[in-house]
């Protein structure tokens, strides 16, 4: 049995599909993932990051892992410094491991996906060697 303006209803959607359609929006815009619902993936790419207390940014780059599935490798970069960085990205907690030799870690990032941010700011605190702490910042 049909409610009474039922098709006044689906004649209203069918008119917005059409609508939307004819304005070349093909797709709805996806809602922005809390922190925890962000993956691993979504951090695929080139980031700047800044360091506190450094006055230039570093860029890290990071993709899939060829070994582990769901994590990261990469590597971060300024100037002619390289480091290689291995990283994972899970409920909405964020760890990167940067090494100067290859072999060693010489520091560990800890830090969160921001709220709000759609996976696309995180930070935290970098820990480094003497466990200094620095605060980080990392961007697309």
């Amino acid at each position: 049995m049909n409610a009474p303006h039922s098709g006044f209803r689906t004649g209203c959607l069918g008119a917005l599909v059409v609508l939307l359609a004819l304005s070349g929006c093909t797709s709805l815009p996806t809602a922005c993932p809390a922190p925890a619902e962000v993956k691993p993936e979504q951090l695929h790419g080139i980031w700047t990051v800044q360091l506190d207390g450094t006055g230039t940014p570093w860029t890290l780059q990071l993709g899939p892992h060829p070994e582990h599935q769901g994590s990261l490798r990469g590597e971060l970069t300024q100037g002619t410094l390289r480091y290689p960085v291995v990283a994972d990205l899970e409920g909405g907690e964020f760890t990167l491991e940067e090494s100067h030799d290859g072999q060693r870690i010489a520091a560990t990032w800890l830090g969160t996906v921001v709220a709000g941010s759609c996976g696309r700011v995180l930070q935290g605190q970098r820990i480094g060697p003497q466990e200094r702490r620095q605060a980080f910042l990392m961007q697309p």
